[in-house]
């Protein structure tokens, strides 16, 4: 059985959710964030040195960082299941989608969020329209995708859809992207909000309300 160290409210659901959907058994301990500060406790330190979720453990070995955490409970007990088999046409978008959401996207949002909290409500700093500019072309290159496509690597939901789930879904918890004029993205969020597994997920991760579809407001943090 595995072992989740899941973090309020962050990227650790991911994890928790993946594991719904392959039916695999685990341990779920769940840590809250401090409620001044919104950062994780220092417990956190003792499973993992950066102190951050989600944290992974399987037996003897401990592992962080949501992707590889992905990447690894699917090549040892996903048994081919929610991955894109290498020689299929949708494997380069399988793969591509998989690795931007947290290197490109979730780097984009998390400038943008910083940039914002420092500059304040009411700053004419010529950084934040570009910073905006920026993240716009993120959204509607996403938009343009699923436009084409029910899932991000074509007719089927894989691990692909995990991955990208939380910028749009989570995160607005600390930073709404806004996704007024983006109809493929929210019909997106409405499908993998329909599936059991996410739920469940949700519903273990601590959610009292869907984040895929919940547009309520942004949290204050730090």
């Amino acid at each position: 059985m595995f072992t989740v160290y899941h973090l309020n409210v962050s990227q650790s659901e991911r994890i928790i959710w993946l594991l719904e959907e392959l039916e695999l058994p685990y341990e779920l301990r769940v840590y809250q964030r401090d409620p001044v500060t919104q950062f994780a406790p220092t417990e956190l330190r003792r499973v993992h040195p950066l102190g951050s979720a989600p944290v992974l453990r399987d037996g003897e070995i401990v592992m962080a960082e949501s992707g590889a955490i992905v990447e690894y409970v699917l090549a040892r007990y996903g048994n081919g299941r929610l991955v894109v088999p290498v020689r299929s046409p949708q494997y380069p978008d399988y793969l591509y989608w998989f690795h931007y959401a947290n290197a490109s996207l979730m780097a984009q949002i998390g400038v943008n969020w910083i940039a914002a909290m420092v500059a304040g409500p009411n700053s004419d700093s010529p950084l934040l329209p570009t910073l905006r500019e920026r993240l716009e072309r993120h959204l509607q290159m996403v938009e343009d995708h699923l436009s084409r496509a029910a899932y991000f690597a074509g007719a089927e939901f894989t691990a692909a859809d995990i991955m990208m789930h939380f910028p749009f879904g989570t995160m607005k918890a600390f930073y709404n992207v806004g996704l007024d004029n983006r109809p493929f993205i929210k019909a997106w969020l409405a499908r993998i909000s329909a599936r059991p597994g996410y739920q469940r997920a949700m519903k273990a991760a601590g959610h009292e309300r869907d984040p895929a579809l919940d547009w309520g407001a942004t949290r204050s943090a730090f």
